[in-house]
């Protein structure tokens, strides 16, 4: 593992200086699970939320969370985005699984992008569903994959 590079000599928190660094195709997937009652996802499943269609709603707020990420994590360069897809997937009788993915050219990774906007997913089916599980969880937010750049390809499982 190599040291911290958000932090100048001094121990001071720096913005990383990335102009060196040669464009490449870079991608990166995170993934976050919601875990709620087996009611509340027959509830998503069928459309009767009162908020409305809760899996809709929640891939488009992870898409613009991805495009926001830069002013949500303050040393995150703002980057040209060039692809976001959030899926929202049923799994077993009491979860919803996101995977998010969000691909750039550029100078750094899109790692913090894909978990902002499977953060925000998550956040956000959590919203619309808490007047009917306010025992819901988020789990497992994590990256799962990423490619490009100097450091090479990730993946895990």
């Amino acid at each position: 593992m190599t040291g911290f590079t958000h932090f100048d000599a001094a121990g001071n928190a720096a913005m990383v200086d990335v102009g060196a660094k040669p464009e490449t195709a870079r991608a990166a997937t995170a993934r976050a699970r919601v875990v709620m009652q087996p009611a509340t996802l027959q509830m998503i499943l069928q459309g009767h939320a009162k908020k409305g269609d809760v899996l809709g709603v929640a891939r488009l707020a992870g898409i613009m969370g991805a495009k926001r990420t830069a002013d949500l994590v303050p040393l995150c360069h703002p980057l040209p985005i060039s692809a976001v897809t959030v899926d929202l997937t049923p799994q077993g009788e009491d979860a919803v699984e996101i995977t998010a993915t969000v691909r750039t050219t550029g100078r750094t990774g899109v790692e913090m992008e894909a978990l902002t906007a499977a953060s925000i997913a998550a956040l956000t089916v959590y919203d619309m569903c808490k007047a009917v599980d306010r025992g819901m969880r988020i789990e497992a937010l994590r990256v799962v994959a990423k490619s490009g750049g100097k450091s090479g390809d990730f993946v895990q499982d």
